[in-house]
Order: C-alpha cells, then sequence, then structure tokens
C-alpha cells in the first residue's frame, strides 16, 4: 500500500481553549513537513494526533484511506515518535536504552545498536549510563532510532534540541536523504532547515498564546 496520510479539517481544543481547527493535511512518501508557530499553537499536539496518540476535536484522519483510528496497531508499527523530551532511562547504557526502545516496535542486534551509535557520534559511549552524558549526547541516544532498520514515517518533536552545529548539519542530511529514499517526516522546530529533500513542504500554526 502507498503511504497517504490525510487530514480534513482537523480541529484540536486543549484544557477549553481552540488551538487550530480547518485544517487540511495531504502527507505521502517522500514528504517532510515541518510544522512552525509561536508556542502555545498546537504544534506538538497536531503531532500527537498524526501519530495516533490523542484524538481530533473535530475533523477527520485516514492512513492509506481508512480511518486512523481503526489502524492503531499498523499505525504505532509503522511510525518513529521522538518527542522533545529524549524519552531515555538514565540508568541504562545508550546500547541499553536502544535495545529497549527497539524492543518495544522492531528488534535490533547489537551490532546494530552499535552501529547506530557509532552514526551519530557515540562510539566508545556504548556502555556508559546515560545519566552521565550531556544533554546533546542524551538526545543523540535518542536519535540513534534513526540510523536503525524501521518504520518510514518518522515524526518528531524539536529533534534539534540540545545538538552541536555538527549534529544538526547531521541530522538534517539524514532526515532529506530519507525523504529522497521514500521515507517521510513530519517535524517541529524553531531551527531553519538548509538541507531540504524535493517534497519540503511548511505548515505555520496561528497565533497562539506563549
Amino acid at each position: 500500500m502507498t503511504f497517504h496520510l490525510q487530514a480534513i479539517g482537523l480541529a484540536c481544543e486543549r484544557d477549553g481553549r481552540l488551538l487550530f481547527e480547518r485544517l487540511d493535511l495531504d502527507l505521502r512518501a517522500g514528504d517532510l513537513l515541518q510544522v512552525s508557530g509561536p508556542n502555545g499553537s498546537g504544534k506538538t499536539s497536531l503531532l500527537r494526533l498524526l501519530a495516533g496518540l490523542m484524538q481530533p476535536s473535530a475533523g477527520h484522519l485516514s492512513l492509506g484511506g481508512l480511518p486512523l483510528a481503526e489502524q492503531r496497531r499498523a499505525q504505532a508499527g509503522g511510525l518513529l515518535w521522538i518527542g522533545h523530551s529524549a524519552g531515555i532511562k538514565d540508568m541504562l547504557t545508550a546500547q541499553e536504552n536502544l535495545a529497549w526502545l527497539c524492543a518495544l516496535h522492531q528488534p535490533a542486534d547489537a551490532a546494530a545498536i552499535d552501529r547506530a551509535l557509532a552514526a551519530i557520534g557515540l562510539r566508545g559511549f556504548e556502555d556508559v549510563p546515560c545519566h552521565t552524558l550531556s544533554a546533546g549526547q542524551q538526545r543523540r541516544v535518542a536519535l540513534a532510532r534513526l540510523y536503525l532498520p524501521g518504520p518510514a514515517l518518522w515524526i518528531l518533536d524539536e529533534p534539534f534540541t540540545a545538538l552541536d552545529k555538527h549534529g544538526v548539519v547531521q541530522l538534517e542530511r539524514h532526515l532529506a536523504a530519507h525523504c529522497q529514499a521514500g521515507g517521510t517526516v513530519v517535524l517541529t522546530t524553531h531551527h531553519e532547515l538548509r538541507e531540504r529533500p524535493p517534497g519540503y513542504r511548511e505548515l505555520h500554526l496561528g497565533q497562539g498564546a506563549a
């Protein structure tokens, strides 16, 4: 089935406040959608809606022409979600964290995990407890999942947080390469992307409260 994630007339309300409404999206293989807007405009909420982690206040979401709500299992196995926080366990090593995260969907062996950590710049830190790593290194542990075989749809909330300049450039290139290989990326970031695949688009959400 060709990848096609569609939103029609989407609305999201949180704590009695309307964040956005009448939002239409059409995402296909190769697309990279950058969601921007001020704090409180609903960027993270939109990503959670697309990931099936919450339900819209109004409108419809479909995957491959079928309602997204009816495809929770297929959607869970077909996407990679990395939130604003690194989402790793402090007392586990980098390798143990990746093994634990991958086991939730698509297990990876130790060799593949070590290659992913090396690709993200963490060679030599495989067996180091994550609580001893810097914020940037902890972010890299989470992002190492992008270097493992897995889902074609990546939904990323502020993935560039805590990365140095080299890390930013590397991640931009990796996201663009993923799209050019037929993957799809939806992300929020205040960072202006310099590496943009042909399917790049930007969605600016309205004036939310800061």
